[in-house]
């Protein structure tokens, strides 16, 4: 089929390899404009413009699409049997979604209609969820709302980050975009009408990166350092500074003083210790902070204008003593 592709990032990227790896004919490439990166403010492409140089494939980069009437044409004049639109980051006029033969489709990193919006990855892991997935869905006017087309499954691993899990949901969306264009041209692509009852994956904030030891358990601490690995970090403050955790693990009180034998004349006193407390450092492991319910460890960390490290590197470094209180 000749086909518009819209995308972004290297999830968008991944799409437009396979498609162009499938054979189908790639009538241009449509990105956002290059933007301003790092200390020198360097215009920088974006990894979807990278990748279809590479390939000599046309790219535009328009400002806005809305009431762009020169781009509209420029669409029209190409006349694209479908358009493809991965993490474009914009959502489409009716006067493009009306252009192509076959509609408009969309890889979409969640099983929808859970988690419509730009965010599904990073919410599936904050709310701790077990399972998650990948849609194509054919566009409508409206967020990530129109019919499905295809779907695959996947467990969400214990440990892992939004980062790990965009990487593999990336190869499978590439790879479901080009089984949705395939049964698409054949004619035996599904379509099923998504319906009413959806919930929505919102931007991520900074807001939502400072931990909150007052009311947040020890499981849903490590659910924030691994929805917001490696897109900014959750954080915490100790003696005035602030440090982001990159990895944490959690144990229970019980399985806690079973591995510390020296706690167990302590047990009664646990329920009085203060949530963000470090109840205990081991040099070659972490560092062990009191939480709402059970015991956070932290593995991996990052002090101010510092890099990342393990929390023994980090000790090595910075002093910390049983007691101190996060923040």
């Amino acid at each position: 089929m000749k086909i518009i592709f819209m995308g972004t990032p290297d999830f968008a990227r991944d799409s437009l390899e396979a498609i162009y790896n499938a054979g189908h004919e790639i009538l241009s490439v449509i990105t956002v404009p290059d933007r301003p990166k790092g200390r020198g403010m360097k215009l920088v492409y974006s990894e979807v413009k990278e990748y279809a140089l590479s390939k000599n494939l046309k790219v535009f980069q328009p400002d806005k699409l809305r009431e762009n009437t020169q781009f509209i044409g420029q669409i029209k004049d190409m006349n694209p049997d479908i358009i493809c639109v991965v993490a474009y980051g914009r959502i489409l006029p009716k006067e493009i979604l009306d252009i192509p033969k076959y509609g408009c489709i969309n890889v979409h990193p969640s099983l929808l209609p859970k988690y419509r919006g730009s965010a599904p990855i990073q919410w599936a892991i904050l709310n701790g969820d077990e399972k998650t997935g990948v849609t194509t869905m054919y566009l409508d006017e409206e967020m990530d709302s129109g019919d499905i087309i295809l779907q695959e499954e996947v467990t969400i691993g214990e440990n892992e980050t939004s980062g790990e899990l965009w990487d593999r949901l990336s190869k499978i969306g590439a790879k479901l975009i080009v089984k949705t264009l395939e049964q698409i041209q054949n004619g035996t692509a599904p379509r099923k009408k998504q319906g009413n009852k959806f919930t929505i994956a919102p931007m991520i904030n900074k807001e939502m990166a400072k931990i909150d030891w007052e009311n947040k358990t020890a499981k849903e601490i490590k659910n924030l350092v691994r929805g917001l690995n490696p897109i900014m970090g959750a954080y915490s403050v100790l003696n005035g500074k602030k440090i982001k955790f990159w990895k944490v693990d959690t144990i229970s009180i019980d399985k806690f003083i079973e591995k510390f034998n020296e706690f167990k004349n302590y047990e009664y006193r646990f329920t009085e210790i203060e949530p963000g407390t470090i109840l205990y450092i081991d040099k070659k492991e972490g560092i062990y902070i009191m939480t709402k319910e059970e015991i956070l460890i932290v593995l991996e960390m990052q002090g101010e204008n510092a890099k990342r490290m393990t929390a023994p590197e980090f000790l090595r470094g910075n002093k910390i003593e049983i007691v101190d209180k996060f923040e």
